[in-house]
């Protein structure tokens, strides 16, 4: 089991960057996933965007969810800038 989310941005490019509970920040392209029938909604930019962190996963209104799973594994980690 990898570890759940604990934060999400959703942004107008039906990406995400998620913050996971091991302080991991990754950035996850809905994209490739909007032509199948559950996700016709998130297509929707404003719809989208209601996107919110929900027991440990992505989820929206209408009973809208993405497995917490899928979302690590298939995401990329976003770059940690040091401080100087």
């Amino acid at each position: 089991m990898n570890p759940r989310i604990t934060e999400v941005t959703p942004h107008a490019d039906h990406t995400l960057t998620l913050t996971f509970a091991n302080s991991e920040m990754r950035h996850f392209d809905l994209a490739p996933y909007l032509h199948f029938p559950c996700f016709e909604p998130l297509k929707q930019t404003a719809f989208f965007l209601l996107a919110r962190c929900d027991h440990g996963t992505v989820a929206w209104p209408q009973n809208i969810d993405f497995d917490p799973d899928t979302l690590y594994l298939e995401s990329q980690p976003v770059p940690q800038t040091k401080a100087a």
